[in-house]
């Protein structure tokens, strides 16, 4: 009040002295007619002035005073809205820990019309924070549930059914554009140690920190609309910009994991100690733009791992075609142990890159017509031990490519008809070249 009142006057002032001063230089006016005598008519044009000023300054008391009452009455309202809003909020709470199966999916219905319809941005993300805690809850796969055991299956599919409805909520609010009043996608979600045995995250954009730690992806784990068995897990075209995006320790133990397609823009995304184990892990056509990208200590085991047709660790993640544009890739210290791993046709350009102190073990581990166009790509430390590495085709041209202190120890490290310029760490062709390795003529 006492800030938002002097500063009416003063704007008044402003006001009245700028519509004088224009009237005085439209009328041509030099100096005022001054007079020795004030008559009646003159002081009375003199009061009405004085009870003008007056009755405006009170005009300016009463408007901020019911600026202030507006303000108590929104108050109000917000209060009651805020009221309100917990009761609706305790009593869908109180939904989902019902043993009914029926009464949990109204319960979660509930909490997602209680998000759409909250007063504040902080009540919006208490409901979805109590919808990814829900998925938090001790949940067991179907893999291991007792053989023969049918009560434990029904609970089993009513508890998954409900769990499934919540992902698809959640996927729902998170395709909607930012400027719509339901939309969720600047809000954060919280999946750490989630088990997804199914759920469709399909075109979902997340503007916000999101967590996958510790998240296990069991089953048909499905990223890019290959295949949607009953219990796949499909982020096919999911966009995450900006904020951070975690998968550190998420294990993926299904038939098949799958990015492709998926972009991850600005912010940081970390795969950091990640479990591939089983199946096929395809980054098929996803983008890295900007911030940092962590696969640092991640286990490839098991399965097969596509690079564009590559295995690593015996998983299959493939990078075909993926762009690494800006931004840093680490993989430092991944274990690629046996199986085939392929970068084919993938593109680094003006991006850091790191492989240093990777050990590539056995198998095939192929960068095939890849581009190392700009930035920084290092295997420094790296260990070459046993299979074939291959750069058949690939390009080196600008940048700094680098095999400082790499080890080659056994199997073979092809760069036959590789192009552009030697990377740094490599020896001549012309000189004595370790038995394996495979150098151009040129170099």
């Amino acid at each position: 009040m006492w800030i938002v009142l002097p500063l009416a006057f003063v704007a008044a002032l402003a006001v009245a002295s700028s519509v004088f001063y224009a009237g005085w230089d439209l009328l041509g006016a030099r100096k005022l007619k001054t007079e020795p005598r004030v008559d009646s008519k003159t002081l009375f044009d003199l009061v009405k002035l004085s009870f003008g000023v007056v009755a405006g300054s009170g005009g300016l008391v009463a408007l901020v005073v019911a600026y202030r009452r507006q303000r108590v009455d929104e108050d109000g309202a917000l209060r009651d809205a805020t009221r309100l809003h917990s009761e609706r909020f305790t009593v869908a709470v109180s939904q989902l820990g019902d043993d009914s199966a029926a009464v949990r999916l109204g319960g979660v219905h509930a909490l997602a019309h209680l998000a759409d319809d909250a007063p504040t941005r902080a009540l919006r993300q208490s409901c979805i924070d109590v919808l990814c805690a829900y998925l938090r809850l001790p949940y067991t796969a179907e893999s291991d549930l007792p053989t023969g055991d049918t009560l434990a299956r029904h609970s089993y599919l009513e508890l998954r059914q409900v769990r499934h409805t919540v992902i698809r909520l959640i996927r729902d609010h998170l395709r909607l554009g930012v400027e719509h009043s339901h939309s969720w996608r600047d809000h954060s979600f919280d999946f750490t140690s989630v088990v997804f045995d199914g759920g469709d995250f399909e075109d979902a954009h997340f503007l916000g920190p999101v967590s996958f730690e510790d998240a296990q992806f069991t089953g048909h784990v499905s990223f890019d609309r290959a295949r949607l068995a009953s219990s796949s897990v499909s982020f096919d075209g999911v966009v995450f910009t900006g904020g951070n995006v975690s998968f550190d320790r998420a294990e993926f133990a299904g038939d098949d994991v799958s990015f492709a397609r998926a972009r991850f823009d600005s912010g940081r995304v970390s795969f950091e100690d990640a479990q591939f184990a089983g199946g096929n892990v395809s980054f098929y056509g996803a983008q890295f733009t900007g911030g940092r990208v962590s696969f640092n200590g991640t286990q490839f085991a098991g399965g097969n791992v596509y690079f564009y047709g590559a295995n690593l660790a015996s998983s299959w993640v493939s990078f075909d075609r993926t762009g690494f544009v800006g931004g840093d890739v680490s993989f430092d210290g991944a274990g690629l142990t046996s199986g085939d791993v392929t970068f084919d046709d993938a593109r680094f350009v003006s991006s850091s890159v790191s492989f240093d102190g990777v050990v590539f073990t056995g198998g095939n581990v192929s960068f095939d017509r890849a581009e190392f166009t700009g930035g920084d790509v290092t295997f420094n430390r790296t260990q070459f031990t046993g299979g074939r590495v291959s750069f058949d085709d690939a390009q080196f041209t600008g940048g700094n490519v680098s095999f400082e202190d790499a080890h080659f120890a056994g199997g073979t490290v092809d760069f036959g008809r590789a192009g552009g310029t030697a990377p740094e760490g490599l020896p001549s062709s012309g000189g004595s070249v370790l038995a394996g390795l495979v150098l151009p003529t040129a170099w």
